[in-house]
């Protein structure tokens, strides 16, 4: 069956149920700009992706019928430069005249720099265990290959099961096409679209699902606090904590925080108090967000910090309010101690 050669097609077609609603595809070429990866034709309908599986599955915008004529591409224009007037003439020493058009340019030493060190390319394996509809395409770089069967494709080591692919990404720089696994470089899509892969394996028709516990990564929250004559606020900013794996536990002079986080992420950290709470008064709400905390004083008290510390902190104390940023953070209400309460009284 014949090719079809239209960008954004791609499919094998029929000759006699070819009519001019069986293809869909790109008329205009692709754009690619600080990563951003789009269709000139309709740039304004699809928005331009980072990507580049995304961008080859972006549908097309024009319908007409399948075709396997080759692409025409755009014959470059050759500038030719205009000779330079202006020549330098010079006298060897055998009275022969020389002429340059410049100062002689030397080339400068080259320093030795170390070549890069490459990061292992992590494949993904195709999972058998997945039943595969017909004609479902390679999911491997350049492959192309449509499924038939599992006797066919998958299952033994017939020449339809092997897979010739690039198993790393595609690179695009300064008009130039290509991958990072191979050298070769190209200007148009349509030839970067024919670069044969570089490496044979088996097919890829569904990924297998990685099964390998993340690195635990422990991270850092941002904690403030207000407090008022009777109650410390405590506000741990931390997003989409998981409450059944999270812990918090309140003691009569500490707190004791373990967060799990999103994905690997957990935040863990014990601070202890600057004065004594009161663990059964106390309570503790997990938030979208952010956790909150209320801790209860056993006395009235303020906290010059929220942390106990075994510096001289001299004369600095807090007093209750609502306003400012260390200590009154989150503040919605007016409270007054004892002493203002009598005088408004």
């Amino acid at each position: 069956m014949p090719h079809c050669t239209r960008k954004g097609c791609g499919q094998n077609y029929d000759l006699a149920t070819n009519d001019p609603s069986s293809c869909t595809y790109h008329s205009g070429a692709p754009v690619f700009h600080e990563g951003l990866k789009s269709w000139s034709c309709c740039s304004d309908v699809n928005k331009p992706v980072l990507d580049f599986d995304e961008f080859m599955k972006i549908s097309g915008c024009t319908v007409s019928s399948h075709t396997d004529e080759a692409p025409k591409v755009p014959v470059p224009s050759v500038k030719t430069s205009s000779v330079d007037s202006n020549l330098i003439m010079k006298e060897a020493k055998d009275g022969a005249e020389v002429y340059s058009t410049g100062a002689q340019k030397f080339a400068s030493p080259k320093q030795s720099i170390p070549p890069p060190v490459e990061t292992p390319v992590v494949e993904d394996e195709d999972d058998l265990d997945v039943p595969i509809t017909p004609g479902t395409v390679c999911k491997r770089k350049s492959c192309g290959v449509a499924f038939v069967s599992d006797e066919v494709n998958r299952i033994g080591d017939g020449d339809k099961t092997i897979c010739t692919y690039h198993p790393a990404a595609p690179i695009f720089h300064e008009g130039s096409k290509g991958y990072i696994c191979c050298k070769r470089r190209v200007l148009e899509f349509d030839e970067f679209l024919k670069i044969e892969g570089c490496k044979k394996g088996r097919h890829m028709f569904a990924p297998k699902q990685r099964t390998e516990p993340q690195a635990e990564q422990f991270t850092d929250c941002r904690v403030d606090h207000y407090q008022t004559p009777k109650e410390v606020h405590i506000s741990v900013f931390a997003k989409q904590v998981n409450k059944e794996k999270s812990t918090l536990a309140i003691e009569d002079n500490q707190i004791h925080f373990d967060l799990y986080l999103p994905g690997p992420k957990r935040f863990r950290r014990t601070i202890v108090l600057f004065g004594p709470v009161d663990p059964d008064g106390s309570s503790y709400k997990f938030y979208n967000t952010k956790v909150e905390v209320v801790l209860k004083k056993l006395d009235t008290r303020s906290w010059t910090l929220l942390e106990k510390t075994t510096r001289d902190l001299g004369n600095i104390s807090l007093t209750f309010g609502v306003g400012g940023r260390t200590g009154t953070i989150g503040g919605k209400d007016l409270v007054l101690d004892e002493q203002n309460t009598n005088r408004v009284n």
